[in-house]
């Protein structure tokens, strides 16, 4: 299963000789993709400039007729109602991260959080000053909402939550210095989650359906739905650190989550060996509330027996092409619902390779839709 990016890559390789990464490729896209985005603001601003440089002229002449009406000369009538003055707005910025800190939250994968989307403005874009009074106009909530709907599908994110960050790793206590910790990354899943320029990729879901249980597995839930709340990940784990290190280490899981409101979530999680269900591990979180945003965060989740002992009998296979041939029958479900209403926000497939120790956990997202 290749990515765009991967292909990307082997094209450059096989015409130029020259070695390109997954990341590589998808950061000069990212790249070309922001400067075409600037240059299209810079095109709206004009545009922009242009019309209200012509409302300008309009108010100086309804100024010059004014005085005409104030020395009794009285227009001819027509039979028609008088003309309702209607108030022209600027066009709003098309660009979802100099929206006003009081306006509906951006799009999610333009949060600014710290530590995921803390994007810089581009260099010729002015501040915006926040409302004095009052909140956003009406007009500045729909265009909001519009450019919500407008980012679908850029990122593993609904109109109703996000994933932010999602990483399973082991740490080492050294003994010298306890209150220090090295940790080593399996996979992870950061910043470039909700940074994408460009809509992921889609991935038929009948191709995969099958590595997951039939019962309440990922076609069960695809058929109830929503069908946006779908995606399939890659990884490439990292499985690059000191066996001797094994014993004495701790294996956890952290995952957050983003929403516009606040909700109670369950987030499950299913781990599937050859298409059946092996162990499910079941977790409630609740909603604080952060930089205008209602954040769930589940951090440092004891991992489960099962999968500790998998990664060990993993880790001692001979070879990568050993490994690999166990992970093609091993996958993971996530699903994460509200509790109240039992409605699926968001469900993860997680399938596996391991990455070799040059480039450490990478991995690739899709958008799951039926065909």
């Amino acid at each position: 299963m290749y990515g765009r990016n991967e292909l990307i890559a082997r094209y450059i390789k096989l015409k130029t000789g020259k070695s390109r990464t997954r990341k590589q490729v998808s950061s000069h896209i990212q790249v070309l993709g922001r400067r075409k985005l600037r240059e299209i603001q810079a095109k709206v601003r004009m545009a922009g400039a242009s019309t209200m440089t012509m409302i300008a002229i309009n108010e100086n002449k309804d100024k010059m007729v004014l005085p005409a009406a104030s020395i009794g000369v009285v227009p001819p009538s027509h039979g028609f109602p008088p003309a309702v003055q209607k108030k022209v707005l600027p066009p709003p910025s098309l660009n979802p991260i100099s929206a006003p800190s009081s306006a509906v939250p951006p799009p999610f994968g333009a949060t600014p959080t710290a530590g995921r989307n803390s994007f810089p403005p581009p260099a010729d874009q002015e501040d915006v000053k926040p409302f004095a009074s009052g909140g956003p106009p009406s007009f500045l909530l729909k265009t909001e909402l519009e450019l919500n709907n407008a980012w679908e599908g850029r990122s593993i994110a609904t109109p109703k939550l996000s994933l932010v960050e999602f990483s399973a790793f082991m740490e080492f206590a050294r003994p010298e210095a306890e209150s220090y910790a090295r940790q080593h990354l399996f996979v992870h899943i950061g910043e470039e989650a909700g940074s994408a320029d460009s809509q992921i990729e889609a991935v038929d879901v009948k191709q995969i359906w099958d590595k997951f249980p039939e019962k309440k597995g990922l076609r069960d839930l695809f058929e109830r739905g929503p069908q946006n709340a779908f995606f399939l990940v890659k990884f490439w784990a990292d499985l690059n650190y000191n066996i001797e290190e094994e014993a004495s280490a701790f294996y956890g899981v952290t995952s957050r989550y983003e929403s516009c409101e606040r909700m109670e979530i369950t987030c499950s999680t299913k781990l599937c060996s050859f298409g059946k269900q092996v162990v499910e591990k079941v977790e409630t979180e609740y909603a604080r509330f952060e930089n205008g945003r209602f954040v769930y965060n589940i951090h440092r989740s004891p991992m489960c027996e099962y999968m500790i002992n998998f990664i060990h009998k993993l880790k001692h296979l001979p070879a990568k092409y050993n490994k690999n041939s166990v992970l093609e029958n091993f996958t993971i479900l996530q699903v994460i619902t509200n509790r109240k209403t039992d409605e699926t926000l968001l469900c993860n497939a997680y399938v596996f390779e391991v990455s070799t120790s040059e480039y450490g956990a990478q991995h690739h997202i899709y958008r799951l839709v039926k065909d």
